[in-house]
């Protein structure tokens, strides 16, 4: 079945680096865009980042433009966003999450458009 496992998740300084991995198997991985979102405490969830499939296409929420880097890896089925300068605000649990069939080039911030989502990975950005 689809699956979709991220790490790299961690406590992280202002100012500081993480790179998290989007592990995925059950679907052919390079026929699909993928994206980032993340949920911060008490708030909703919020799309961050997508990618094309062939990895030619990105696009970041504004808050995060120049900051974060989506990519991936065909040949390793994984997804990976790197994140520079982190705040205090980027405090939130990341999640990848795969379009739906129906729409595989989706990459963009209408959640319902993606139907496997994995279990989350937990950034956490303090001093």
């Amino acid at each position: 079945q689809v699956q979709l496992v991220e790490s790299g998740g961690g406590l992280a300084q202002p100012g500081g680096s993480l790179r998290l991995s989007c592990a995925t198997s059950g679907f052919i991985f390079s026929s699909y865009a993928m994206s980032w979102a993340r949920q911060a405490p008490g708030k909703g969830l919020e799309w961050v980042s997508g990618i094309s499939g062939d990895g030619s296409d990105t696009y970041y929420v504004d808050s995060v433009k120049g900051r974060f880097t989506i990519s991936r890896d065909n040949a390793k089925d994984t997804l990976y966003l790197q994140m520079n300068s982190l705040k205090p605000e980027d405090t939130a649990l990341y999640y990848c999450a795969k379009p739906e069939p129906e729409a595989p080039s989706y990459m963009g911030d209408s959640l319902k458009r993606y139907d496997i989502w994995g279990q989350g990975t937990q950034v956490t950005v303090s001093s």
